[in-house]
């Protein structure tokens, strides 16, 4: 992998040149909150932004789309929102995210409509200070040295930019002409002395050391009980993660009843619908069997399954739950200790 150096002042310069890839998007301020945007004004970005409400995921898996289209026996994939674009201002827990997406939807069952935005799509990221929300460190999700095309560290009056792949090659050669190649010794110490400042900053820490066993001898625990008397079953954690993936699928017939489209839009296990079968059966009608099964995921199943939990530490739970229902808490609440829910 590839380091190159940018100066801060030229960041500007360059983020105009990526439109010539494809539509820029990064994190831009809502009220007290930013959401990723199209970035028509380049220094509307907000460097210093820390989470967005929605995580990338939404470019890659969206709230809805249009699979298909069907007409007597027959059907045509649309892929027309598919274009090229360029995603700048993901801090390492969000690529993570990506990844575990990847492995999701790109390994043993290759799903079309991820693979082909995820293709389309150009990935940047952005180093962070944490906030007291954030966990990244305790899921090793704090540093990342993959799934990008480009990473921008900071490096004082510089950026220390990572060349994660041929496609951030390409990038860097649409304006060769502001990035340096000369790295010496005092960059790679303010390198070093930036890495040291990040990690002293978290505040919240916990061991994942055992825990699909800590899950599996909790099954029968009070907690889940206790946990869903103040759950709203809302749904918002699923909505704001960034591992979070399930949907469902319904097709909308014309009034012909002959053709019509097949929609897909996103779903969650938190929802009271979500296990209702056929014949009015629910498999988890009980909001903390539901709860048993959303935590179960994020460290118990994926744990097991590709030995990391399927949190990446973003904070976006703690900032989302109405009644401090979180991962963190969840944790506390599983080893024993005061939570505050």
């Amino acid at each position: 992998m590839k380091a190159l150096k940018l100066k801060k002042e030229d960041l500007y310069a360059y983020l105009e040149s990526l439109k010539s890839y494809g539509e820029l998007w990064g994190p831009v301020p809502r009220g007290e909150r930013y959401v990723y945007a199209r970035l028509t004004n380049v220094r509307e970005v907000a460097l210093q932004a820390l989470r967005t409400i929605l995580p990338p995921k939404k470019f890659f898996v969206p709230p809805r789309f249009n699979m298909f289209r069907y007409s007597e026996g027959s059907y045509t994939e649309t892929f027309e929102d598919v274009k090229p674009r360029v995603l700048f201002g993901l801090h390492p827990c969000d690529i993570h995210g990506l990844m575990i997406l990847d492995e999701l939807f790109l390994e043993r069952f290759p799903d079309p409509y991820y693979k082909k935005r995820r293709e389309a799509t150009a990935i940047i990221g952005l180093s962070c200070i944490p906030d007291d929300k954030c966990m990244a460190r305790s899921t090793n999700t704090h540093a990342v040295e993959g799934g990008f095309d480009l990473a921008f560290n900071e490096l004082g009056d510089d950026y220390l930019v990572w060349v994660g792949s041929s496609l951030g090659d390409d990038l860097v050669r649409l304006n060769l002409d502001l990035f340096n190649e000369e790295i010496d010794a005092q960059d790679l110490q303010k390198y070093l002395e930036w890495r040291r400042k990040r990690d002293s900053r978290y505040k919240l820490n916990f061991d994942l050391t055992g825990m699909p066993d800590i899950m599996e001898l909790s099954w029968d625990s009070d907690l889940w009980q206790e946990l869903a008397d103040k759950c709203l079953a809302c749904g918002a954690c699923s909505m704001v993660c960034p591992t979070c993936n399930c949907y469902n699928i319904r097709d909308v017939s014309d009034l012909s009843l002959e053709s019509g489209v097949r929609e897909r839009h996103w779903d969650s296990c938190m929802n009271k619908e979500y296990a209702l079968v056929a014949g009015g059966h629910n498999f988890r009608e009980a909001r903390a069997e539901r709860l048993k099964l959303y935590y179960t995921h994020k460290l118990k199943a994926f744990i097991t399954e590709y030995g990391k939990p399927s949190c990446v530490g973003c904070g976006r739970c703690i900032d989302t739950c109405p009644v401090n229902i979180n991962v963190a808490e969840v944790i506390r609440a599983l080893k024993g200790q005061e939570v505050k829910v």
